[in-house]
């Protein structure tokens, strides 16, 4: 079932967070943290989860973190809500050979039908669009913040 978790959240803010706040440095988990209030534990596990479906590259040693794995207009909602999908292992009541005639013909059908419009429209929603949303939200970013140096 297609549901807002935590852990699903919480991914979208870190890959938004990153794509955001990347000042042409990899950002560390530990600023991720500061700034969206994640826990470390959903935090490590999902940032993880993302670098081995490609959404995220790791990057070793002391001024690590993470960055994009590729262009933030090209990561999609979708991309991110699939790999945090792939984690949960709660059961799918949709999947339950279990029930009536009228939830198994009707009802689960429906069900169906409107995770999969959902998730046709969250591959149109990219990074991105997010950032954009920030920025116009009048959020600072990292970006921002940085000096540039031009001589």
């Amino acid at each position: 079932m297609l549901k807002l978790s935590k852990k699903m959240l919480f991914a979208i803010e870190a890959v938004v967070d990153i794509a955001y706040n990347a000042a042409g440095e990899p950002v560390q988990s530990r600023d991720i943290t500061a700034r969206q209030g994640i826990p470390k534990r959903y935090l490590e596990q999902t940032l993880q989860q993302l670098v081995r479906a490609d959404i995220l590259t790791g990057v070793r040693g002391p001024r690590g973190g993470y960055r994009l794995a590729r262009e933030r207009r090209r990561i999609t909602l979708a991309d991110i809500v699939s790999v945090i999908r792939s984690m949960e292992t709660s059961d799918d009541p949709i999947e339950d050979p279990a029930g009536s005639p009228l939830g198994k013909e009707v009802v689960r059908p429906l069900w169906r039908e409107l995770q999969d419009t959902m998730m046709q429209q969250l591959e149109h929603i990219t990074v991105e669009d997010l950032c954009n949303r920030a920025r116009d939200a009048g959020l600072r970013s990292g970006i921002e913040e940085s000096p540039d140096f031009i001589i």
